[in-house]
């Protein structure tokens, strides 16, 4: 007894001691139940967002995914969901003498902004080498994918990259950038990093004459391995996490010098047109992946 009421001190000390450290946990990691909890929720509205399309349009998504900042890698604390979706109808709606909307879009949400492309004007887009639908189909974050019936699609994706056309579309991207709010003492955090994307995208398909990376932290690995502005960059992407998408910064001059010539360059390096294709391989494509749907 007098060894129990020698510990007791010790013992009620060491169990606050554990409840301290407990709670210091719980709020630490807290957030991240958070938003474990809301991610998960969110992907279920897109799955029953995705249910209701097919139900209500009667037709059959293929495929679905995240794009912008979220499969980019720097959303910010209040970007929202872009999902873009491919789908096919039945073979017979197709059999008519004036074609049908080949878009569905549902009203954008707070959180949520759906919208897809129906096969065939996938299939014309893909001819041009479109970057978009090229990026949709690198995506890391996949939310539906029927893998059998894309199959025909993904194959003469992997077989049509116009390195030419991919470079006109990142180069006009970072344009747009480049020049935005060019005399302002303070610019939009998330533009730097709209910038910064499609001029690192379009180096990577000069450099190596393939689809770029859609993570833009693996591009900014492979080409910008260190020194001051990876620094930069770095430091822009913890920012970003914990800004709005509507939150400015000063300046960086050394960043703007560095967009400015990049840009500049690039401009100058522009690679040789793709191969074209024959038009009766995207025809294939397109009859072989209705066949799979019936």
């Amino acid at each position: 007894m007098k060894i129990f009421l020698f510990l007791f001190p010790y013992l009620l000390l060491f169990c606050l001691l554990i409840c301290v450290l407990c709670a210091n946990l719980w709020i630490k990691l807290s957030p991240v139940f958070s938003t474990l909890r809301e991610v998960h929720e969110i992907e279920n509205e897109i799955q029953e967002a995705l249910d209701e399309i097919e139900r209500k349009e009667n037709v059959r998504v293929l495929f679905a995914c995240e794009s912008g900042s979220r499969a980019w890698g720097f959303p910010s604390d209040d970007s929202d969901w872009d999902v873009r979706f491919l789908y096919a109808h039945h073979p017979e709606w197709y059999l008519r003498v004036f074609p049908g909307r080949d878009v569905i879009e549902k009203p954008v949400t707070e959180l949520l902004d759906v919208s897809g492309w129906d096969l065939k004007k996938a299939l014309e887009l893909l001819r041009k080498s479109n970057p978009a639908l090229r990026e949709w189909l690198s995506c890391p974050l996949i939310y539906r994918e029927n893998s059998d019936a894309l199959k025909p699609l993904r194959t003469l994706a992997d077989n049509t990259f116009n390195p030419l056309a991919s470079c006109h579309h990142y180069l006009s991207a970072a344009r747009n950038h480049v020049l935005r709010d060019e005399n302002a003492s303070k610019v939009k955090l998330k533009n730097y990093l709209y910038c910064l994307r499609p001029l690192l995208s379009a180096q990577w398909v000069i450099e190596r004459r393939m689809q770029p990376p859609m993570r833009f932290q693996e591009a900014v690995e492979a080409l910008i391995p260190g020194g001051e502005i990876r620094e930069v960059i770095e430091a822009l992407l913890v920012m970003k996490t914990a800004s709005s998408e509507t939150d400015r910064i000063p300046r960086i001059e050394v960043l703007d010098r560095f967009l400015r010539e990049q840009f500049s360059e690039l401009e100058t390096q522009l690679p040789l047109p793709g191969d074209p294709v024959a038009e009766e391989r995207f025809n294939e494509a397109f009859r072989e992946t209705l066949s799979l749907l019936t």
